[in-house]
């Protein structure tokens, strides 16, 4: 195998405006010629390389990355992930894995099941997205109990496919002129508690947002008709929104009376962001259908659904595709799981989440603009608001924040109405978030007085 041994130095070098020249061509290119999606055009960073949490882009400069940790949870360019997604590739990169066996695919189908928490047997199902992942959950829903509706809450993010769009409900201009083609879905206000939907405060509301649900099925709502309650444990596009403990016991409670099946999508979740392998585990409940994806494979296309082995499909053909299981991606994830148990990188994660949060709470008592700091392991939310009595959202200021840092080296993005998001890669040292920490302060103060 060969190997070239990156030259990124883990320090911030900036040689020429950002974007620079060769940037500024490609970023033309791509608004001349690809569809309209989510790029960030007002931090458009164009990489040409990228070793641990840093990148070079193709003009020379070197940033700090704080966004790609949501996918390549173990740094780009880790030796090992490379080594063995290298060797797999001189092997064989693609066999029709949907229509015929291959030891990678049962291996990583038989370790999923027994990492996934729950004690009964499992099956798993292959995609290449979390978005197919969502799909996939919600026909063995559907399929398993033979009831019809989905329950999923206010602000949460499943996926832009027809199934998965009607359960997401974090942005309205997702659903703006489609025609949903799965009907029998109903969203509830979440446990946002910064932002109660019902103006309580926790713990005196208890858990008010939970409990109603059951006023919904006297209502709107017929339980039995119900075959599964679908969920990110902690909200991501919504605004990495962290519920207390309880909201999801009360929750699960309710769906153990009525027969509901609990579907967490920790597509952005999963995979030790939390501190655990699945996020579910911090909350202390036990999910029937897990779809995951994002940092499975550590960038390598790949979705799973696990869900309890009775709600297997019963007819072949039922669903399938054309990817899932792929030889390349299977490597990928099997080495991703590897290298996180090896290195111990759940430690790590507990770790600097804890360091992160301190520093935060630091700052969020240091700047008015700073409303409120969710944390749970690396998937950080920091939420900008006009001043903390209004608690107003501030969305532009909020802007002008992730932009300043991009002009200083660090790379992030936003999610929820006004909050930044924080998605490092779980090799980060202290010593670099201190780092981005600080930069982060200067681009506050930067962008007040702008």
């Amino acid at each position: 195998m060969i190997h070239v041994e990156s030259a990124i130095k883990p320090q911030i070098e900036i040689k020429t405006q950002l974007p620079g020249p060769e940037a500024t061509k490609i970023i033309e290119k791509e608004k001349k010629f690809l569809a309209t999606g989510t790029k960030c055009w007002e931090t458009p960073a164009v990489p040409a390389e990228g070793k641990g949490v840093w990148f070079k882009d193709v003009d020379g400069n070197t940033l700090m990355d704080w966004t790609n940790g949501m996918v390549v949870v173990l740094g780009h360019s880790h030796p090992k992930w490379l080594e063995a997604t290298t060797q797999q590739l001189q092997k064989l990169f693609y066999f029709n894995s949907p229509d015929f066996p291959n030891p990678l695919q049962a291996e990583l189908a038989e370790e999923l099941t027994k990492l996934a928490p729950g004690d009964f047997p499992k099956k798993v199902f292959f995609s290449s997205s979390g978005t197919e992942a969502v799909e996939a959950a919600l026909k063995v829903a559907r399929v398993g109990t033979g009831k019809n509706i989905i329950i999923h809450w206010l602000g949460d993010f499943h996926g832009r496919t027809a199934g998965s769009l009607s359960t997401t409900a974090s942005k309205s201009v997702h659903r703006r002129d489609y025609t949903f083609a799965l009907g029998n879905t109903y969203g509830l206000p979440y446990a946002y508690c910064y932002r109660c939907w019902y103006k309580m405060e926790y713990p005196s509301c208890d858990l008010h947002c939970a409990r109603i649900m059951e006023r919904y099925f006297k209502t709107q709502i017929p339980p039995e008709n119900v075959a599964g309650i679908i969920f990110e444990p902690m909200q991501g596009e919504g605004g990495y929104v962290v519920p207390p403990k309880e909201f999801y016991q009360v929750v699960r409670e309710i769906a153990e009376k009525y027969g509901i099946l609990l579907i967490a999508d920790e597509v952005q979740n999963c995979f030790g962001k939390s501190g655990y392998w699945f996020a579910s585990e911090h909350f202390g409940i036990t999910p029937h259908i897990i779809a995951v994806a994002k940092g499975l494979a550590n960038g390598a296309p790949m979705g799973a659904t696990i869900f309890p082995a009775e709600y297997d499909f019963p007819r072949q053909g039922m669903h399938s595709n054309t990817f899932g299981g792929q030889l390349l991606s299977c490597a990928s994830s099997l080495a991703t799981l590897k290298i996180i148990r090896e290195q111990k990188l759940l430690e790590n994660v507990r770790k600097i989440g804890e360091h992160f949060r301190n520093r935060l709470l630091e700052m969020k008592d240091k700047y008015e603009c700073i409303g409120d700091v969710r944390t749970l392991g690396v998937l950080i939310g920091v939420e900008f608001v006009k001043d903390k009595n209004s608690r107003e959202p501030a969305a532009d200021l909020r802007n002008r924040i992730i932009e300043e840092c991009y002009q200083m080296g660090l790379l992030m993005i936003p999610c929820g109405e006004s909050t930044i998001r924080i998605t490092p890669a779980f090799v980060i040292t202290k010593e670099e978030v201190d780092l981005g920490l600080d930069i982060l302060s200067r681009a506050v103060e930067k962008a007040l007085k702008a």
